[in-house]
C-alpha cells in the first residue's frame, strides 16, 4: 500500500478539539485511524476476541467490534492478530539510535518501546540530557532508559578494583536519585564486565535503596552464568531484598552443559524471594548463543585498571600464564573455540573474522586459538565482539514458559544498509519478537498466542512502569501492531543477520504509523520517562 493510498479522506473535524478522555464510552468516536476488522489480543493473557481498535490522536478511543467511523484512514486486519506493541526491555538500540533514528529492525517486528541502560551501561553524564537528544531525533519507537551502575562507578571511581569511599559511594548515590528524579526507569548492573564487577554488594544496595521509592527494579547481568550461577542468583537477591527494591534478573541462562541442571534452582530461589516480598522476574532472548565481548573470555582480575593494564597483562610473563589458564578454562566450559563466533573488530587486518568461528580464523592464519584471540585484543584494543554457543533448548523453553520469564532482545537496532549495518552482530535485535512467536507458538506449541504477547508486552512494560503501554485499552497510548499469525517468522541467523523479520503488517507509534505493508512511514517514538 502506497503512502497516497493510505492516507485517505478522514472525518477529523471537530475530532481534534476533543480530548480523548472525552471520547471514551461513544458507539463511533471521532478517529484519526482505525485498525479493523482484526482478532484482538489484548496483552492481559485473555482470550482474543473480534474487535476494531480506533485511534484518535496519540491515544486508543475505543475497542469494539464496528467501532471505526467509514471515512477516515484504516488499516485492513481481517484474518490477522491486532496486538499492543511489544516491548523490549533489554537492549542496546543506544548503539546506533543517534546515527540511525529509523530503528528499523526493531518497528518491523512490532516493537513500539525499547530500554536502553542495559548491563550497567547507560548514555550520560546525566539521564536528562539523554533523554532530551532521544526526544529530538525523534526515534521510530519509543525509548526509555535505566541508569547504569558500572557507569557510574567509571565516572566517579575509576577502573580499579578497590572498594567505593564513603564520599564516593554518597556520589553515586545521588547520581542515582538524580537520574531517577529526571526519568530513568530503573537501575542496571553489569557485574561480568568491568568496571562495574569490582563493585560489592553493599556498595550496590545502597546504590538500589533509592529505588525502592519510585517502585523501579535493580536490573542485572548477574556476576556469573556458569559455574557460580547460583552464588550470582542469591547475590542478586540479596540485593534486592536488603534494597527494597523490584530485581529483574536479564537474560537468565544456564551456561554450558554442565550447568544446564541448575535451572530448577534458580525458579526455586527466585519463587522463595517472591515468597518473602521481592518483586522478582527475569527475561530471556529466544537463542541459544549469547553476545558479548570476547574479553568476558578472560578472568574479572586481569582487566583491573582498564583496557590499558589488561593488554600489558596478556603479554607479561609472570602473570599471562594464569590468565591463558583461566581463560582456557571458560573456553572449555562452552565446548571450544568453534563455539566462539567474532562478531566485530575494528583493525583492518581483521575485519574478515566477522562472522568466523575463531577456530577457523586461527586455523586460516596458521595460529594457535588462544594466541589469534590475544593477537586481535592485542591489535583492537580490546574491542572484539563475540557469540558463545552454549545453552539449552529444553531451558530455553521453560525460560519462556515460566510465569515470571518474559522476552527482551538483548540486541541492537540493525538495518540491512547504513550505520546500523555493523559487523555480524547476534540475529536477535532483528529476530527475537518474530521468532518466539513463530517458532515458540506456532510451530513448537511452547507458548500460547495470548500467552506470547503478554510477555512480549504487558510483563515487560510493568517492570519498568510503563504507565499506559504494554496493553491495548480505552485510553492507552496507541501503541499497536498488527501480524499474520500463519507467517510470521524471523529470517535473521548467525551467518546473515541483516534480514528484517516477515509476517508483519502494520506498526503503529503513539498514534503514528511507523511501518505499513513494508513501508516507512512516520518517525513517532518519543523519550519516555514513564
Amino acid at each position: 500500500m502506497k503512502r497516497r493510498a493510505f492516507i485517505a479522506d478522514s472525518a477529523r473535524a471537530g475530532a481534534l478539539a476533543l480530548g480523548a478522555p472525552a471520547l471514551l464510552g461513544m458507539r463511533r468516536p471521532a478517529a484519526d485511524l482505525v485498525l479493523r476488522g482484526g482478532t484482538v489480543v489484548d496483552g492481559t493473557g485473555r482470550p482474543r476476541f473480534a474487535a476494531d481498535v480506533v485511534v484518535m490522536g496519540d491515544r486508543i478511543v475505543r475497542i469494539a467490534p464496528n467501532a471505526g467511523a467509514e471515512r477516515v484512514r484504516a488499516i485492513d486486519c481481517r484474518g490477522l492478530i491486532v496486538a499492543p506493541g511489544f516491548v523490549d526491555v533489554h537492549t542496546h538500540a543506544d548503539g546506533s539510535l543517534f546515527d540511525d533514528p529509523l530503528m528499523e529492525s526493531v518497528v518491523r517486528q512490532g516493537v513500539t518501546t525499547v530500554v536502553i541502560g542495559a548491563d550497567g551501561s547507560s548514555r550520560g553524564p546525566r539521564i536528562r540530557d539523554v533523554l532530551a537528544r532521544i526526544a529530538a531525533l525523534p526515534p521510530g519507537a519509543n525509548v526509555a532508559t535505566l541508569v547504569g551502575l558500572g557507569t557510574l562507578r567509571g565516572e566517579v571511581v575509576g577502573n580499579d578494583d578497590r572498594p567505593a569511599t564513603a564520599a564516593e559511594l554518597s556520589e553515586m548515590t545521588r547520581r542515582v536519585q538524580q537520574a531517577l528524579a529526571d526519568g530513568a526507569r530503573g537501575a542496571s548492573s553489569g557485574l561480568e564486565y568491568t568496571p562495574g564487577a569490582f563493585a560489592n554488594r553493599d556498595e550496590l544496595t545502597a546504590l538500589c535503596r533509592p529505588l525502592s521509592a519510585v517502585g523501579l527494579c535493580y536490573h542485572t547481568h548477574l556476576r556469573n552464568e556458569d559455574d557460580q550461577l547460583l552464588d550470582a542468583v542469591d547475590e542478586a537477591i540479596a540485593v534486592a531484598t536488603r534494597a527494597r527494591c523490584g530485581l529483574q534478573i536479564s537474560h537468565l541462562k544456564t551456561q554450558g552443559p554442565r550447568n544446564w541442571p541448575k535451572l530448577d534452582a534458580v525458579f526455586a530461589r527466585v519463587a522463595a524471594a517472591r515468597a518473602t516480598g521481592v518483586d522478582a522476574a527475569f527475561d530471556r532472548y529466544p537463542y541459544l548463543a549469547y553476545q558479548t565481548g570476547l574479553t568476558n573470555l578472560f578472568p574479572v582480575w586481569s582487566r583491573d585498571g582498564g583496557t590499558t593494564r589488561f593488554l600489558e597483562r596478556l603479554a607479561d610473563s609472570t602473570v599471562a600464564p594464569r590468565i591463558r589458564t583461566e581463560a582456557l578454562g571458560k573456553v572449555d566450559l562452552i565446548g571450544g573455540w568453534g563455539n566462539v563466533q567474532i562478531t566485530s573488530v575494528s583493525a583492518a587486518e581483521d575485519k574478515p573474522a566477522e562472522g568466523k568461528r575463531l577456530d577457523v580464523w586461527a586455523r586460516e592464519r596458521g595460529v594457535e586459538p588462544y594466541a589469534m584471540a590475544t593477537l586481535m585484543l592485542q591489535r583492537n584494543r580490546a574491542n572484539v565482539g563475540m557469540i558463545g554457543f552454549a545453552m539449552s533448548e529444553e531451558n530455553l523453553e521453560r525460560i519462556l514458559q515460566h510465569e515470571w520469564g518474559m522476552v527482551a532482545s538483548d540486541g541492537g537496532a540493525l538495518a540491512t544498509s547504513g550505520p546500523a549495518r555493523r559487523g555480524v552482530p547476534h540475529p536477535r535485535g532483528a529476530g527475537s519478537f518474530a521468532r518466539v512467536l513463530g517458532r515458540y507458538v506456532r510451530e513448537r506449541g511452547t507458548l500460547t498466542l495470548e500467552q506470547a504477547v503478554r510477555k512480549l508486552s504487558a510483563l515487560p512494560a510493568s517492570r519498568v512502569k510503563l504507565s499506559g503501554r504494554g496493553t491495548l485499552a480505552e485510553g492507552n497510548f496507541a501503541d499497536v501492531m498488527v501480524f499474520d499469525p500463519q507467517t510470521v517468522a524471523d529470517k535473521a541467523d548467525f551467518a546473515n543477520p541483516f534480514q528484517y523479520a516477515v509476517g508483519f503488517k502494520a506498526t503503529v507509534v503513539n498514534g503514528g504509523v511507523s511501518f505499513l505493508d513494508g513501508e516507512r512511514f512516520e518517525r513517532a517514538g518519543r523519550a519516555l520517562k514513564g
